[in-house]
C-alpha cells in the first residue's frame, strides 16, 4: 500500500512580485522574437512535405478499421472510463487520509516521473495517473485493431507512441511540478533562459528544432575524447587508417583491424581512457588498427557500398601488410561496419584469399528480415523521399540520420532536453556519449540508396548471389573463418534476434554472445565499470533462433570483454615484439585521432529541404 507524504510544493507566490511581472514581460518579448524567427525561417523553406514520414495512409486505414467495429471501440471506451473512476476513488481515499494503491504506475525504466511531487502531491499524482492510463489505453487500442497489414501496424504503433510521449504532462509548463517550482523560485528567470536557448537552437537549425545535448565547447576530439596515442599511417579519399601505440612489450602476431560504422564516428570506441575499448585492446597486447571514415560531401557523390569495401577494408588490409608485414589479421565490424565486414569476408572467399583469420561482429546485421524499428523508415515512399533529399543536397545530411535515431528513444533523446533546456532553462550536462551522438556524419547518395534498398527492403545480403561486389557474387555461406557475434538484449537498432542469424548464414565456427543493455552501452561496457551482464552458451547444440539459444544460456555479471578476449587471443597467433607505428614501413602522416574524424558534417546545398 502506498502512503502519501506531504508535498513540498509551495502554496503561495514568492516575494518579489514586481520582479516576477518584469520577467514575464521579458518572456512575452522573447516569445514574439521566437515566433517571428520561426516564420522567417519557414518562409525560406521550399518543397514542404506535410507527411515526411509517409504515415497519413496508415492512420487513415487505422481509422477505417476502428470504425468498422464500433462495439469494440465502445467497450474500450467503457474500460477507460472505469479506469478514470478508479483513480478518482483512490484520490478520494487519499484525501481522507486513507492508504490506496495507484491504479497505474510508470513502466520500469521510465524516468519522466522521478520527482517526488508526482507521488506526494495529490494533484500531480492525479495528472500522472490520468496520463499513463490514457496513453496506455490509446496505444493498446491501436495495437488491437484487426485487419491492418504488418507494415501499417508497425507504423501506427510506433507513431502513436511518439504522439503519446509528446503529450506527456512532463513536457508542459503548467503540468510539470519541477518547472513550476523553478519558475516560482527564480521568478521566471528559467523561462527567459529557456526561450533564449530555444531561439538559439531554432536559429542554428534554420527553423528546425534540434535541442542541444551537450554544452558548447565541453568536448574536443583529440583533447578530451579520442585521446589514445597512435599515428595515422595511411589515408585515401575514403578513410584514414590509425595504428595505436603499443603499451606492452609483446603483442599478438596477428594485428586487429576495427571497422566502425560510417553512420557515426569511430571514437565511440575511444571516448575516455576509463571506458575506451581501443585502449583496453591495446593494453591486452593487440596491435590495433582502426578505420576512421571520411565525412562525405558532394565530392563523394559517386561512392558506393563497394567503395567502402575496396577503399576501406581492402585498402586497410594492404596498408597493414605493408607497414607491419602481416598479411593475415583479425577483424571487428561494428553495426553497418559489420555488415560491410561480412560482405568483405564473402568477397575474399569468392576470390580465394585468406586475409582474415577470425572476425568479430558488434551489433551487426546480415539478415534484415527482422531489422527492428528502422524498418519503419525504409518503405518505398520514404526511400524515394530520402533519395530526393540526397539529390538536392549531393549527400544525405547527418542531421537527418540523427533525427531518425533520436526518435527511437524520444523520451531520452528529445523530450528530456526540451524540459531541461527550454522549460527549466538549464544548460545540458557535459556527457561525452551525447557529444559523440551529436557529431554527425553525412552519407554518400549511391551508397545509402544501395544500403536501404538491398539490405532493408530486399534483404539481398542474406541470399546467396543476391549481391555482387568487386565483380563477385556474394555468398555468406562460403565464409568459413571463425566468427564471434555480439548482440545486446535491448537493442532496437539491431535486435539480437536479427543479429543471431549471422551464425546461421556463415559456415565457419560461430560463437554467439548476448550482452545486457542496448546498441551502444551493450558494446561499450568496460570491465572496471562492473555494469550490466552478459549471457554465454557453451553447448554444441545447433540453435535455430536466438531465443532458443538464450533459454539454455548462462548469465554472468559485468562486461563481456574478457570473455571475447579469451576467444580472440587464441586466434591471434604467438606473441612478438611490440610494433611502434613510428617505426613501420609506412611513414606516419599525423597523430591520432587524425583529421578526418574532426571534420564536421557539411550542410547541403541552399534550398535542400529536410
Amino acid at each position: 500500500m502506498s502512503e502519501r507524504k506531504e508535498s513540498q510544493f509551495p502554496n503561495t507566490l514568492p516575494e518579489g512580485s514586481a520582479e516576477f511581472a518584469e520577467n514575464f514581460a521579458k518572456i512575452s518579448e522573447k516569445s514574439m522574437e521566437l515566433v517571428n524567427n520561426f516564420y522567417e525561417q519557414q518562409s525560406k523553406q521550399v518543397d514542404f512535405d506535410p507527411d515526411p514520414f509517409n504515415i497519413g495512409g496508415a492512420f487513415m486505414e487505422l481509422s477505417q478499421k476502428m470504425m468498422s467495429d464500433p462495439a469494440k471501440l465502445i467497450e474500450a471506451q467503457a474500460e477507460l472510463w472505469k479506469g478514470y473512476m478508479d483513480i478518482w476513488q483512490n484520490m478520494a481515499l487519499a484525501a481522507s487520509g486513507q492508504k490506496s494503491e495507484p491504479v497505474v504506475e510508470p513502466a520500469k525504466g521510465d524516468k519522466r516521473f522521478r520527482s517526488d511531487e508526482w507521488t506526494q502531491n495529490q494533484i500531480f499524482d492525479y495528472i500522472k495517473q490520468s496520463y499513463l492510463l490514457t496513453s496506455n489505453w490509446v496505444n493498446d487500442v491501436v495495437a488491437s485493431v484487426d485487419g491492418l497489414d504488418e507494415e501499417s501496424r508497425k507504423k501506427v504503433d510506433f507513431y502513436t507512441k511518439q504522439m503519446t510521449d509528446a503529450m506527456s504532462p512532463t513536457n508542459f509548463f503548467w503540468s510539470n511540478p519541477d518547472v513550476l517550482k523553478a519558475t516560482l523560485e527564480s521568478k521566471g528567470e528559467n523561462l527567459i533562459k529557456g526561450l533564449e536557448n530555444l531561439l538559439e537552437d531554432m536559429q542554428a537549425g534554420q527553423g528546425q528544432l534540434n535541442p542541444r545535448m551537450v554544452p558548447e565547447g565541453a568536448f574536443e576530439v583529440g583533447k578530451n575524447v579520442a585521446v589514445t596515442p597512435g599515428k595515422v599511417v595511411f589515408q585515401n579519399e575514403m578513410m584514414q587508417l590509425i595504428q595505436y601505440t603499443p603499451t606492452t612489450e609483446k603483442v599478438y602476431k596477428k594485428p586487429l583491424l576495427i571497422t566502425p560504422p560510417w553512420i557515426n564516428k569511430f571514437y565511440i570506441l575511444d571516448l575516455r581512457q576509463d571506458n575506451s575499448f581501443i585502449k583496453w585492446c591495446v593494453d591486452k597486447g593487440y596491435t590495433v588498427f582502426v578505420i576512421s571514415w571520411v565525412n562525405p560531401d558532394e565530392r563523394h557523390i559517386d561512392r558506393t557500398f563497394e567503395s567502402y569495401m575496396s577503399e576501406g577494408i581492402l585498402a586497410a588490409l594492404d596498408a597493414i601488410e605493408e607497414t607491419v608485414g602481416e598479411k593475415e589479421v583479425t577483424t571487428i565490424g561494428y553495426c553497418i561496419g559489420g555488415t560491410l565486414m561480412s560482405a568483405t569476408l564473402a568477397y575474399l572467399a569468392a576470390i580465394g584469399e585468406k586475409r582474415i583469420a577470425a572476425s568479430t561482429f558488434f551489433a551487426a546485421q546480415t539478415d534484415f528480415d527482422d531489422a527492428g524499428d528502422l524498418l519503419l523508415f525504409t518503405d518505398e515512399e520514404q526511400v524515394q523521399m530520402i533519395e530526393r533529399k540526397m539529390k538536392a543536397a549531393g549527400f544525405l545530411e547527418g542531421k537527418n540520420m540523427a533525427t531518425t535515431f533520436n526518435m527511437l528513444r524520444s523520451n531520452d533523446l528529445i523530450w528530456s532536453f526540451v524540459i531541461n533546456n527550454y522549460l527549466l532553462g538549464k544548460d545540458p550536462f557535459p556527457f561525452d556519449l551525447l557529444f559523440w551522438n551529436c557529431d554527425t556524419t553525412n552519407m554518400p547518395p549511391q551508397m545509402h540508396s544501395f544500403y536501404l534498398r538491398n539490405m532493408y527492403q530486399k534483404n539481398l545480403l542474406s541470399k546467396p548471389g543476391g549481391l555482387t561486389l568487386g565483380g563477385q557474387p556474394i555468398d555468406l555461406s562460403k565464409v568459413e573463418v571463425p566468427i564471434f557475434v555480439q548482440a545486446s538484449k535491448e537493442d532496437h537498432i539491431a535486435p539480437y534476434t536479427s543479429v543471431f542469424k549471422a551464425t546461421k548464414l556463415m559456415s565457419g565456427p560461430a560463437e554467439f554472445m548476448l550482452a545486457g543493455s542496448g546498441h551502444i552501452a551493450g558494446v561499450i561496457n568496460h570491465p572496471d565499470a562492473k555494469k550490466y551482464q552478459h549471457w554465454t552458451n557453451s553447448s554444441k547444440k545447433k540453435y535455430e533462433t536466438a531465443d532458443e539459444w538464450l533459454a539454455d544460456a548462462t548469465e554472468h555479471p559485468g562486461s563481456w570483454w574478457p570473455h571475447w578476449h579469451k576467444w580472440l587471443s587464441k586466434k591471434s597467433g604467438p606473441k612478438v615484439d611490440a610494433r611502434d607505428p613510428e617505426k613501420g614501413k609506412l611513414k606516419p602522416i599525423e597523430d591520432a585521432p587524425g583529421s578526418y574524424v574532426k571534420a564536421k558534417a557539411k550542410a547541403g546545398k541552399q534550398g535542400a529541404k529536410d
